[in-house]
């Protein structure tokens, strides 16, 4: 069982980068995150966790990755880097199932300046 779910593990980069094929200016990232669904609107919000996952892509505005949840397209939610420089709200841009993960594209409802550096 622990083979298994290692390589399961081991798929989710080869999953997500298939996705992102459709957004050219994606560079692979690999940064971990919080990731809670966000409901409600203006002060009203309320963030609900969702699990950790990794980001495994990303561009200047959007970010891809993987999670054991379904989201839906147009879903809101947070993301906060476990170090505090990532804490931001995107919107679900684009879905693609998989057996057991879901990959998920989201674009920054703000701008979010220098969160990704390209060598």
């Amino acid at each position: 069982m622990h083979q298994a779910a290692a390589t399961a593990r081991a798929l989710i980069p080869e999953i997500v980068s298939r996705l992102a094929k459709f957004f050219p200016q994606a560079t692979p990232v690999r940064i971990p995150i919080r990731l809670s669904r966000t409901e409600g609107s203006g002060n009203d919000r309320e963030h609900t966790f969702l699990q950790e996952t990794v980001i495994e892509f990303g561009t200047a505005r959007e970010v891809l990755f993987a999670i054991e949840r379904p989201l839906e397209f147009a879903d809101r939610v947070l993301l906060e880097s476990r170090d505090g420089t990532l804490r931001a709200e995107a919107s679900v841009v684009a879905v693609q199932y998989h057996p057991e993960r879901t990959v998920i594209a989201a674009r920054f409802l703000k701008d979010v300046p220098n969160w990704i550096v390209k060598p």
